[in-house]
């Protein structure tokens, strides 16, 4: 099977901040499973990266301090390649010192039917983006 016969849906990625105080109860990652388990959502690269005050680190996400009984296994293994150095460097640069980041590459699963139905008739997606949650709020506020 090539990468042309696997259906794809619009790609998307998400930096995440872990402030250095903050606890990690993992009911985030038992959301992302989920999302993982229906076919929603296919994860393609999860990283770990954390600023200290003179250098970037990688971690890897069991040094994250997770409570509770968490199989994380789903999410150490995903590692297509899309995130390198560069991308970790830049997401680290917005955290402040101390603080850690989860920079997750994701496959939107629930569109590739309607994105490869809209290849197969000649008709493409040419733009996607996002609107930030606070201007979509601001503009219900008007």
């Amino acid at each position: 099977m090539s990468a042309d016969d696997v259906p794809l849906g619009p790609i998307d990625y998400l930096v995440v901040e872990f402030p250095s105080d903050a606890r990690f109860d993992g009911s985030a990652l038992a959301h992302l499973r989920d999302l993982v388990e229906r076919d929603v959502i296919a994860v393609l690269d999860l990283a770990f990266v954390r600023r200290d005050a003179e250098k970037v680190v990688a971690i890897d996400i069991t040094e994250l301090g997770l409570d509770g009984d968490i199989d994380v296994s789903l999410f150490a293994e995903a590692a297509s390649g899309l995130i390198g150095d560069d991308d970790l460097a830049e997401a680290a640069g917005i955290l402040e010192p101390g603080h850690a980041a989860a920079t997750i590459v994701y496959d939107n699963r629930w569109a590739a039917p309607f994105v490869g139905a809209l290849n197969r008739t000649a008709v493409q997606v040419v733009a996607s983006g996002r609107i930030p949650v606070a201007d979509f709020l601001a503009a219900l506020d008007r």
